[in-house]
């Protein structure tokens, strides 16, 4: 029974509102400053006496409660919500019990309550903030705690003995509230720890729903670049990448950029690296953590080799080890779609990390179902290759941070020209890079700039030279002018260089589907160990027999254990040639793809005759089509 007031008969509050009373926990470092009269506040009985009970508050703030304003009966240890009654000119504090028949509790850290957008706003003040613990990073002093609000990380440096583990109970993932000082250090804010508490219940909840309503996640709702409806088809997929990709730098995940390092490879990876390094400065306040937490990783091979991915995770587990970093999540550009990257995935499994591939070479999606998280491919959407890698991945950049917008717009062209797409978008694409300064002729260029210096940068991602060859976050125009003429130049001497001494040894026949066939050894009549590789050795020489001759043209390269293949005017399909071999060629080791026109078989170096044998029996059959040209130079 309530009397008028709306208290019980026991002394229990019955608040006439529906909705509980807030009852608030203060934080370890919060003063008198932090109580206000008429509050609820939940305390610790720190002793018993004959008068009434002595509850803590906070570290120092301290007061009794009077038998006279005391309701139940309690022991050293017990919680009790009390009333601020009186505050004696001597300091002394007094408290008045009260009991609750409903409440809900709420963390308070002293000062301001800050964020990561304000926190700056706020150096040399008592702050405290609420958020997820994303990275735990032990140094020679403090440990720095990286702490993800709404939509900022924030570092905050808890300082025990030098070296020694501040908070040991604290653990990735916990929901806290840190309460402390801002400071300024060496350019960037953090708070110094006076306190760490772990949040629980609604409080837990309550900071989980401000993520989620604060959608940082969410990707920038950008228009594509130019109107294609066949790219439309694949515009909710990127959306969900660019989504993971914020995510994953919001949750403190590092992200390792696997891409295939040729033209259409660095037109996927730069832009994305160019993004992200953009997203990750402005919601990580620590300078240092754009090198953190994306690293752009070129592979040689067109997928996912092992030698590529037990580095990668050893990499990952010595960071984890020494760092406090999370294992990473994996994203592939212009590889990662094929059988052949299935044995590298599994070893990924075991460590439960995400794998996001985004790839226009012919997939093999039942192989990788289940292996990846997401995998976007135009293939899957009954498009095909002229969809390059570099064109969606350039979008993605855009969703994730369209301020670089400007930067990329002649980028898409560049990949569509480095992986010959024949798509009827390409006119649009050549008229946004006209637009930007760039004809057709520049943009070849740097296709081969780009392919020049990847050859000699072998597992180097070459960042700056990149970038400058590409014009992507490159501060000098005029540097990049001309360190494409210079490379461009060197590419042509050497191509040059290595076709006068191939083409001798070329050799030609005419398919029954009237088709050229060219063939060259180039394990023994190119150069080894320089540039242009084999690979683009048969491209150079496929794409002048073309132009002699105008007719379909097949042209195949090969070594001990290895065929490259080109196809201008013949339906090709490579991949299925390669699972067709397979069954055919018992003992031939036979592996590979590419795309339908263009792509790469390994053999065993026994069987080399009979499989190019069999390769080249179903080049006869295959269909004419003079419409199809060959699509991008497989780099061997």
């Amino acid at each position: 029974m309530s009397t008028p007031n709306g208290t019980g008969d026991d002394g229990t509050d019955f608040a006439d509102s529906d909705e509980p009373t807030t009852v608030y926990d203060l934080a370890a470092g919060c003063t008198l400053d932090d109580i206000d009269s008429g509050e609820k506040y939940v305390g610790t009985v720190n002793g018993v006496v004959e008068y009434g009970v002595f509850v803590d508050l906070s570290e120092s703030v301290s007061g009794l409660v009077h038998s006279s304003n005391l309701i139940g009966s309690y022991d050293v240890g017990d919680e009790v919500i009390v009333e601020l009654a009186e505050v004696r000119p001597d300091g002394d504090v007094s408290f008045t019990e009260v009991q609750l028949a409903d409440y809900v509790r709420e963390q308070v850290g002293p000062g301001q309550e800050v964020t990561g957008e304000t926190l700056p706003d706020a150096v040399g003040d008592e702050v405290h903030l609420d958020g997820k613990v994303v990275q735990i990073k032990q140094t020679g002093g403090p440990t720095i705690f990286q702490v993800r609000t709404a939509s900022a990380v924030v570092p905050c440096a808890a300082f025990e003995e030098a070296g020694v583990r501040a908070y040991p109970d604290i653990e990735l993932d916990d929901v806290v509230r840190i309460s402390g000082t801002a400071e300024t250090r060496e350019g960037y804010t953090q708070i110094e720890v006076d306190s760490i508490a772990t949040l629980d219940g609604e409080a837990r909840e309550t900071v989980t729903e401000r993520f989620e309503k604060a959608g940082p996640a969410t990707p920038a709702d950008v228009e594509p670049l130019i109107d294609w409806p066949a790219f439309e088809k694949l515009r909710g997929d990127l959306q969900t990448v660019a989504a993971r990709l914020r995510e994953t730098v919001l949750e403190g995940r590092p992200i390792r950029m696997r891409h295939h390092a040729d033209g259409d490879g660095l037109c996927a990876s730069v832009p994305l690296q160019y993004a992200l390094e953009q997203f990750i400065e402005a919601t990580w306040e620590d300078p240092e953590a754009p090198r953190h937490l994306l690293k752009r990783l070129p592979s040689k091979a067109p997928f996912y080799e092992l030698e590529d991915v037990t580095r990668d995770l050893n990499f990952a587990l010595e960071n984890r080890k020494r760092h406090g970093q999370k294992l990473p999540l994996f994203l592939m550009l212009d590889n990662g779609s094929t059988e052949e990257d299935t044995p590298a995935y599994r070893n990924l499994t075991h460590y439960d990390v995400p794998i996001l591939v985004v790839d226009h070479h012919h997939p093999d999606p039942e192989a990788v179902e289940g292996l990846v998280e997401k995998h976007v491919n135009p293939y899957l959407y009954d498009e095909d290759y002229r969809i390059t890698t570099g064109m969606m991945s350039v979008e993605i950049a855009r969703m994730i941070a369209p301020d670089v917008t400007d930067d990329l717009r002649h980028v898409p062209a560049v990949a569509g020209l480095a992986d010959r797409s024949d798509a009827d978008a390409m006119d649009e694409y050549l008229a946004l890079a006209s637009e930007e300064g760039y004809d057709k002729h520049r943009l070849v260029d740097i296709g081969e700039a780009l392919d020049y210096a990847t050859y000699w940068l072998k597992y180097n991602d070459g960042r700056e030279l990149v970038n400058d060859l590409l014009n992507v976050n490159c501060d000098d125009t005029e540097r990049h002018e001309r360190l494409v003429d210079l490379f461009t130049e060197r590419a042509e001497r050497d191509v040059e260089t290595q076709l006068d001494a191939a083409l001798e040894h070329v050799t030609r026949e005419e398919l029954d589907n009237g088709a050229h066939l060219y063939r060259i050894d180039v394990e023994s009549h190119a150069r080894r160990f320089t540039y242009p590789a084999p690979g683009k050795t048969t491209g150079k020489i496929h794409d002048k027999k073309v132009e002699e001759t105008g007719d379909p043209v097949i042209t195949i390269g090969y070594g001990p254990d290895f065929a490259v293949l080109r196809s201008d005017g013949v339906r090709l399909d490579i991949p299925e040639m390669v699972a067709e071999l397979q069954a055919e060629v018992p003992g031939g080791g036979v592996s590979g793809g590419g795309h339908l026109v263009v792509g790469s078989i390994k053999f065993v170096s026994g069987m080399r005759e009979a499989v190019v044998d069999a390769l080249v029996e179903k080049m006869a059959d295959a269909e004419i089509d003079e419409d199809l040209g060959s699509s991008a130079v497989i780099s061997e």
